[in-house]
């Protein structure tokens, strides 16, 4: 089921021709209207106009987080402040905030490829959509509620709170059908259901759209089997648009990449090279058709790779992994790079762990040593100590396994891991020491 055949599964050549026409328009538009790519085309010597394949990207220099930040707030806009009709923003928690724009087109275009989203997830006209994330600067909540009403669903928008028996109540008496969350969240709520007793098939859920967070095979198991639904990945991202650059189709082969609006390619973080299909990097996205804040070659920061060939769903558009960690919160132990997602994943595969962790890195002897806090479970008694070390050594032989090295795991209580997040889960003390 596709909510929009005509580009979804356009033949290859024709997307590609499109790509490189709204290119061409776009370039043009920022080259002229800001000034951050004027000066920066100017001094890598870039002629747009010789720009004419999408092989030609890679004379393009890249655009940074760092320039957006420099350019607070409105210094990347393309087109006048009388003309944007939405601002939204980055989180900001390491300054300034990334603040975006968008114009009536971009409003329309990001409802109808969030609606995409959607219709590829499962969800139709007949659902009713609980959006369970935060309805403010941040793009998600939004994103996903006028998505899911372009394609007639029902939108319950609950946003995100800490009152998660609350969630579960109007999950239950609204009959909610299709879940909107973080995959952290949605696991707060099958154990908050497992507290209060009630089974999964007390609900109406058929389906779980999932994003914002770095997810794995075993954290996705567990939803399916805990709230009896379909769980499918998407990926946005705020500086991009938001929500509805890719997302899963219920074949779960990777996130198809809605190419007739962002042109995506994948390079190596170090030596910034493109890399081909199926070679693990750094996501860049080049934006074809926003009016607002288009951004040409984003490095995201995010990790993945791309997926050559058919999708037995009839799509014809490029297929992403599942973002598996980001080149800034790599961690390089013993000469050895090791991503948070890779431990979260081994965490994941002990039935009980709860999705909160915490990895601090440190030095002795001049040797990288890791240890990992994770929320002691709460079926465990605290004064059977046998019954504690036994579940620590458990989940130590997952982790080691995973990463091939040894670490050390800390029980913590599950009130300290709140709130815990990307960088936030990673503390390295090597330069203290």
């Amino acid at each position: 089921m596709m909510y929009n055949s005509e580009f979804e599964a356009m033949p290859r050549d024709e997307i590609e021709q499109l790509q490189i026409e709204r290119l061409q328009t776009t370039l043009n538009r920022v080259y002229r209207n800001v000034a951050f790519y004027r000066e920066a085309f100017d001094a890598a010597g870039v002629n747009i106009e010789k720009i004419k394949s999408i092989g030609d990207l890679k004379e393009l220099p890249f655009t940074t987080k760092e320039d957006l930040v420099k350019s607070y707030p409105y210094g990347m806009f393309a087109v006048p402040l009388r003309d944007i009709v939405r601002i939204h923003s980055s989180s900001g928690t390491t300054g300034k905030p990334v603040v975006v724009g968008y114009t009536v087109n971009d409003i329309r275009n990001w409802s109808e490829l969030v609606a995409r989203m959607l219709t590829a997830g499962g969800i139709t006209n007949h659902d009713l959509v609980q959006i369970s994330l935060n309805y403010s600067l941040f793009t998600g909540g939004f994103g996903y509620h006028y998505g899911a009403e372009k394609i007639g669903a029902s939108v319950i928008p609950a946003s995100v709170t800490g009152d998660i028996e609350k969630q579960i109540m109007i999950m239950k008496d609204y009959k909610t059908t299709a879940l909107v969350s973080t995959p952290s969240y949605a696991l707060a709520i099958v154990n908050t259901m497992a507290e209060m007793k009630i089974h999964p098939d007390e609900l109406f859920l058929k389906y779980g759209l999932f994003s914002a967070e770095t997810w794995s095979e075993s954290i996705r198991s567990r939803i399916e089997e805990r709230l009896h639904l379909i769980a499918t990945d998407n990926y946005g991202l705020s500086e991009i648009i938001g929500p509805g650059i890719s997302g899963e189709c219920q074949e779960k082969r990777g996130l198809h990449i809605n190419e007739d609006h962002f042109i995506v390619e994948v390079i190596d973080p170090a030596t910034l090279r493109p890399l081909p299909p199926g070679a693990e990097g750094e996501l860049v996205f080049s934006t074809i058709t926003k009016e607002g804040f288009p951004l040409i070659r984003y490095r995201t920061g995010d990790i993945a790779s791309l997926i050559d060939g058919d999708c037995p769903c009839g799509r014809t558009l490029m297929r992403m992994s599942r973002v598996t960690g980001r080149s800034d919160d790599m961690i390089l132990l013993n000469g050895v790079k090791i991503y948070p997602s890779q431990i979260e994943e081994a965490l994941m595969k002990h039935e009980h762990v709860a999705p909160m962790y915490r990895i601090i890195v440190s030095s002795e002897h001049d040797t990288d040593v890791i240890e990992i806090q994770t929320a002691i479970p709460q079926n465990i008694v605290l004064d059977e100590m046998k019954v504690v070390l036994q579940y620590r050594d458990t989940v130590r032989a997952k982790v080691e396994a995973a990463i091939a090295m040894p670490v050390k795991i800390t029980l913590v209580e599950h009130d300290t891991l709140v709130g815990l997040q990307g960088k936030g889960r990673i503390i390295d003390r090597r330069q203290e020491e």
